[in-house]
């Protein structure tokens, strides 16, 4: 009897207790925003391409689309690089809680060895499969704005180079380029490096094995920044706002100052920094933070 007083006082309480008239709060299932290792099939490559892709906060309680940033990785790492050496989705996380980043979708695609471009022999389509397939993929699976102003791509040695490399042949795909450490080198350079290096990293995608001046080839000079920086129209080249950055310690410098330079010359406006620092996860951590802020100037424009 005790019990069923004691229940009747609560259930008058609750009755009798102020009642608000706003809608009852739903609670989102939680849903994780860092998708590792995703699958797209592309039939341009011929198998499954592999990608990681970081959602912002707000991204499940919105129905709003967002900018993308495509992350590219070095040589030798893979989708998940970016998170688990870089850190890139605490890093974005915590610059969009603190206001310093809009919301923002990171792509972060598996290139495997293939400098994100077309082999020499066209047999490895990478930046065919990224142009036609993974983009038009990404725009269709996740709500991104599609406009090239909300698009922008970044990367750092390898990716830097893939970076530039992208947005050099598609001006019309992406507002910006944020090339960490990029792995550009003059002709010169290229040349210069030892053989073994050369036919085990190079060879595959610029021209079989080779020494000297064979090395550059159509595809290399189709695909150096440096070559496409003194020859791309001048027109395409100012369409994209460019940010280079390379560590004062890193061998790269050499291609990346020259890259530099080619630029000036031809008066394409771009961000140019050089800070201290060699090819390392700690350069490339510290950097990204004001890489995603160049790249957001385009978001909020």
């Amino acid at each position: 009897m005790v019990q069923a007083v004691s229940a009747q006082s609560r259930r008058r309480a609750q009755l009798t207790a102020p009642q608000t008239n706003g809608p009852v709060p739903v609670v989102a299932a939680p849903q994780a925003r860092l998708l590792e290792s995703m699958t797209m099939n592309s039939s341009l490559m011929n198998r499954a391409v592999k990608f990681s892709i970081y959602l912002p906060p707000d991204y499940y309680v919105s129905n709003r689309r967002y900018p993308v940033v495509y992350l590219l990785h070095g040589y030798g790492d893979n989708e998940t690089s970016w998170v688990q050496f870089g850190e890139a989705d605490r890093i974005a996380d915590t610059n969009i809680k603190a206001g310093e980043l809009p919301p923002m979708i990171i792509v972060m695609p598996n290139g495997g060895a293939t400098f994100f471009v077309n082999d020499y022999q066209n047999k490895v389509r990478y930046e065919d499969m990224f142009v036609q397939e993974l983009i038009p993929h990404i725009d269709s699976t996740f709500r991104t704005r599609t406009q090239r102003e909300f698009r922008a791509i970044s990367g750092l040695s390898m990716g830097g180079f893939g970076s530039l490399t992208l947005a050099m042949h598609h001006p019309d795909l992406f507002g910006s380029c944020a090339a960490l450490s990029a792995g550009i080198r003059t002709d010169e350079g290229f040349m210069s490096i030892p053989d073994d290096r050369y036919n085990l990293v190079f060879a595959p995608v610029f021209s079989g094995p080779a020494k000297g001046d064979e090395r550059l080839t159509v595809a290399w000079k189709r695909n150096s920044p440096i070559t496409l920086a003194k020859s791309a129209p001048e027109g395409d080249l100012s369409k994209v706002r460019w940010y280079i950055d390379c560590g004062d310690d890193d061998a790269l410098t050499v291609g990346n100052s020259v890259l530099h330079m080619a630029l000036l010359e031809r008066k394409i406006p771009h961000e140019y920094r050089v800070r201290d620092g060699g090819h390392t996860w700690t350069y490339w951590r510290t950097g990204l933070p004001d890489a995603l802020r160049f790249i957001a100037a385009s978001f909020h424009q």
